[in-house]
């Protein structure tokens, strides 16, 4: 097992409050993270039935970038790949290490990433390149880093994903509560120099109450705002207000998410 550390210091101050978030919430984040997992499940499954069509069944180099607690390390591990497990959060890392989730560990910023071109046979990304500064860019690394014949997996979030949050809170005030995601339109643009294969799936949790819907948020890291957008303190009284507010329906508290399922071949 190899253990390779970036010093979050080296980090801008707005990814190490994204990797701190993320930290904070690394022990309870598999009890909670469920639309995450089910997202991860998907694309793996998408990812290794395209790996069988092309005939690619022996152990390959595997970089999860963004690999959180090592959920999908781990799985792809068993599966004989040596597996390299990138995070921003070192609190993420020390779960994923404690699990033997991986091969390899490193903590740095996947849209710097350390390593030279075409190191990975496959790289496999769930739900963390709308943490990036840039779309483009952070797809750019992860395509330079996979080997020619390869393939780039990753979902990410679009526009309107916790739309009913949102919502509810434009009711409250002027400020920006929820980060602001590119529609399916801009991914798609965004992925036009390479070969790929893109969908655009729409999913609803309901909860039973508000704390437990921003609960789900907070438990899993997702409540750093990017772009300088502020949250303000959350008292009793602004929970209140904002659960009299917020649309609700017999299944309960719907809380939306659009997510985007993509595969990038390595030409």
């Amino acid at each position: 097992m190899t253990l390779l550390v970036n010093s979050e210091k080296r980090l801008c101050h707005e990814k190490q409050q994204i990797a701190s978030a993320f930290g904070r919430a690394a022990m309870r984040y598999d009890s909670l993270a469920h639309y995450q997992q089910n997202s991860g499940r998907q694309l793996l499954s998408q990812l290794t039935a395209e790996l069988a069509k092309q005939g690619q069944t022996s152990p390959r180099k595997i970089l999860d970038a963004g690999c959180g607690t090592g959920f999908f390390s781990q799985r792809m591990k068993a599966q004989g790949n040596e597996v390299t497990a990138l995070d921003l959060s070192d609190g993420m890392l020390d779960i994923a290490k404690q699990k033997n989730a991986a091969t390899h560990y490193l903590c740095a910023d996947m849209e710097v990433l350390p390593f030279g071109d075409e190191a990975f046979d496959v790289v496999f990304s769930n739900l963390a390149i709308q943490w990036c500064r840039d779309f483009n860019p952070a797809l750019e690394e992860l395509y330079r880093v996979t080997k020619r014949g390869g393939i780039v997996a990753f979902t990410t979030l679009a526009e309107n994903s916790l739309g009913e949050l949102s919502q509810a809170w434009e009711m409250l005030d002027s400020h920006s509560h929820v980060n602001s995601f590119l529609s399916y339109q801009g991914i798609i643009d965004n992925c036009s120099a390479w070969r790929t294969q893109l969908a655009l799936q729409q999913d609803t949790l309901y909860f039973a109450n508000i704390y437990d819907l921003l609960n789900s948020l907070k438990g899993i890291g997702a409540t750093h705002l990017t772009a300088g957008r502020k949250a303000g303190l959350m008292t009793r009284q602004r929970l209140q207000q904002l659960d009299s507010v917020y649309p609700a329906t017999e299944q309960g508290l719907p809380l939306t998410y659009h997510t985007v399922f993509g595969l990038i071949y390595r030409d």
